[in-house]
C-alpha cells in the first residue's frame, strides 16, 4: 500500500526548496541512528529569485510551539513493556514461550489509570511501565474493548508524579492541522514526530468474531502522515496546544514501518470508552444489527431510484437485532455492474434521527458519537422507491465469540466431523489458563459414534458463563488439520466443506496444556439436527 503526501506546511516547503537553492551541496545520507552512510552532490537550479524568503520568526514560533508541546505532554506519555506467553507448547510438557511486546500509553487521571491500545496488551502475563521520570512501575489490565481497540491499565504510583492528557474535540479536526505524535517507536521512548492531518473520517477495521460473523469498524479514525512506527501503538496525537486528538494505533506500510499512513482513534470515542473501562471493565457498544455499502449511482439505478440518490443500501439484517425487530430489510436479490456481483433490494437509510446518511460510515459515526445502548433512534428509509419511517431500539453489540458455535454436522457437502465448537476467545482462553492470543476451536461436545468420537477427541467438561453466554470448557482445543491453522469455527467448517468423507486427517489438538495429534477418518455429511 502507497501514499503520496499531498502537501506540506508551506513554511516546511519554503525550507526544503531554500536549502536547495545553493548551485551545489553535499548532502550527507544517514541511517535510523545518525551514522553517516555516504555523501551524495545536489545540483540545484541557479535561478533562485522566484523563491520567497524564509520568514525567521515565524520558523522560530514553530519551533517554540512544539517545544512547549513536548514540554507539556511528554511527562503524560509512558513506554508500556508487555510479556506474553506465546502459543507454542512441547510436546513433552513444560512452561510455553514468553514473548515481549513494546508499547506506548499516556496517563488517563491521577489515580493511576493508563490508556493504550488493546492490542498491545492482549495476552499479557506481565506489564511493566516506565514513566518519562524514569519511574518503573507493574500494572495490571482492569478494562478493554476489542472494538475500539482500547485498554485501561492501573499503575500503583504516587498521585504527584502523574501528570494527565488534556483532550480535544476530535469533532473538531480539520485536514491541515499540525498533528504531532509522541510515543515509543521501536522501544525509543519519549520520540516526538511531526505531520498535518492528512484525513478525517476514516474507518478502520476490528476482528470482533461474534455470531453473527460481522466485522465492525472504528469511525471517525484520523489518518495522519505523522511518522508512527511499531511501538507508537497506544501513544498519543496532538494538536498544537497539546491536547490529544487521538490514540495512535495503526498504520498501513509494505515493509512494517512509516510509510506516511498513520491512524489514530479519535479522542471522541476514547472519551466516551475509557470511562466505562474504569467503572465496569468493558463499554456497550450502540448496536444496529445490519450490514451494509454505500448507494452508488449504478446501484441506485440498478434499484430504480435516480442516480444521485445517496444512502446506505442495508445488504443483510441479523436475525433477532434491533433492525430485524423493527422491520428492516436486507438486500434480496443480485445484479452484475461491472462484470461484479453486487447485493440490491433492501432497504436504504437516508436519515437517522433527521441526520442525512449519504454512506454507511455516516451511520457508524451517529451510532459512535450520539447514540447509547437503549436508545431509540428514528430511521428515515427508501422501500421499493417509497420513503418509511422506523423506530428502532439499540441494543448492545455482541460480546466477540461468545456465542459463535455451530455443528459440524450443518454442513450439506464435503466431510463429517461430529462435533460441536466454539472459536477461542480472549475470554474463553483465560478461562481455560491459556494465552489470550491463542486461536483455535474449542470442542463443546462430541457427537456419539461420529468419526470424531471414534477417533477419541474430548469434549468440554466444566459449564463457565462469559459475556451472558455459557460455554463448556476443558476439551479439546483443535489448534490445525493437516498442518493448516484453523483460528476459528468457520475455518475448520470450510476445510470440511472442502474434504472429501473416507479421507483421513491429523487434527493438531492441545489437551491439558499439552500439544499432540489426533488421526480421524472422515465420513460422509448428515443433516444437522439443531438450528
Amino acid at each position: 500500500m502507497v501514499f503520496n503526501v499531498k502537501r506540506q506546511p508551506w513554511f516546511i516547503v519554503t525550507l526544503l526548496l531554500s536549502a536547495l537553492a545553493l548551485s551545489s551541496c553535499s548532502v550527507p545520507a544517514v541511517d535510523l541512528r545518525g551514522n553517516a552512510l555516504a555523501t551524495a552532490t545536489v545540483t540545484a537550479p541557479m535561478q533562485t529569485s522566484a523563491l520567497p524568503a524564509v520568514d525567521a520568526g515565524m520558523l522560530d514560533a514553530l519551533q517554540g510551539t512544539l517545544e512547549q508541546v513536548y514540554k507539556q505532554v511528554n511527562p503524560s506519555v509512558v513506554s508500556v513493556l508487555v510479556l506474553e506467553n506465546a502459543p507454542v507448547f512441547s510436546l513433552f510438557g513444560g512452561s510455553p514461550a514468553v514473548q515481549t511486546v513494546l508499547g506506548s500509553g499516556f496517563v488517563w487521571d491521577k489515580e493511576g489509570h493508563i490508556v493504550t491500545n488493546n492490542h498491545v496488551v492482549d495476552g499479557a502475563s506481565r506489564i511493566s511501565l516506565r514513566f518519562a521520570d524514569g519511574r518503573v512501575a507493574s500494572a495490571k489490565v482492569i478494562g478493554t474493548d476489542v472494538n475500539s481497540d482500547l485498554a485501561v491499565l492501573k499503575a500503583d504510583v504516587p498521585a504527584a508524579s502523574l501528570q494527565p492528557v488534556q483532550l480535544a474535540d476530535s469533532t473538531q479536526v480539520q485536514v491541515g492541522q499540525l498533528a504531532i505524535a509522541i510515543g515509543n517507536p521501536f522501544g525509543e521512548e519519549g520520540t516526538m514526530t511531526l505531520g498535518i492531518v492528512s484525513a478525517v473520517g476514516r474507518t478502520l477495521p476490528v476482528q470482533s468474531g461474534t455470531a453473527d460473523n460481522l466485522n465492525y469498524s472504528i469511525p471517525d479514525v484520523i489518518q495522519t502522515d505523522a511518522p508512527i512506527n511499531p511501538g507508537n501503538s497506544g501513544g498519543v496525537l496532538v494538536n498544537s496546544q497539546g491536547q490529544v486528538i487521538g490514540v495512535t494505533a495503526a498504520i498501513e506500510s509494505a515493509v512494517q514501518s512509516s510509510a506516511g499512513i498513520g491512524f489514530a482513534i479519535p479522542s471522541l470515542i476514547v472519551q466516551k470508552v475509557v470511562p466505562a473501562l474504569i467503572k465496569t471493565g468493558h463499554y456497550d457498544h450502540p448496536y444496529l444489527g445490519i450490514s451494509g455499502i454505500d448507494l452508488t449511482p449504478d446501484l441506485a439505478t440498478a434499484m430504480d431510484l435516480n442516480a444521485d440518490q445517496r444512502g446506505a443500501l442495508v445488504v443483510t439484517v441479523t436475525a433477532g437485532g434491533p433492525a430485524d425487530k423493527a422491520g428492516l430489510r436486507g438486500s434480496d436479490r443480485q445484479t452484475q455492474i461491472n462484470g461484479v456481483s453486487v447485493p440490491i433490494g433492501g432497504d436504504v437509510i437516508v436519515a437517522i434521527d433527521s441526520q442525512a446518511v449519504r454512506q454507511f460510515d455516516d451511520l457508524l459515526s451517529y451510532l459512535a458519537r450520539s447514540t447509547e445502548v437503549g436508545q431509540k433512534v428514528t430511521l428515515t428509509i427508501l422501500r421499493d422507491g417509497k420513503e418509511m419511517i422506523l423506530d428502532v431500539t439499540l441494543a448492545a453489540r455482541p460480546s466477540p465469540g461468545a456465542a459463535e458455535s455451530a455443528r459440524t454436522t450443518s454442513t450439506s457437502e464435503g466431510a463429517y466431523l461430529g462435533i460441536d465448537g466454539v472459536t477461542l476467545t480472549p475470554e474463553i482462553a483465560r478461562a481455560m489458563d491459556l494465552p489470550a492470543n491463542l486461536t483455535g476451536v474449542l470442542v463443546q461436545a462430541v457427537q456419539p459414534g461420529s468419526p470424531a468420537d471414534q477417533a477419541g477427541l474430548r469434549a468440554g467438561n466444566e459449564a463457565v458463563t462469559l459475556n451472558g453466554q455459557q460455554v463448556k470448557i476443558g476439551g479439546d482445543l483443535i489448534l490445525g488439520v493437516d498442518g493448516l491453522p484453523v483460528p476459528s469455527m468457520d475455518d475448520l467448517t470450510a476445510l470440511l466443506q472442502q474434504a472429501q468423507p473416507g479421507l483421513t486427517v491429523t487434527l493438531q489438538v492441545l489437551r491439558d496444556g499439552q500439544l499432540g495429534t489426533i488421526d480421524v477418518t472422515l465420513g460422509e455429511p448428515r443433516a444437522s439436527t439443531t438450528g
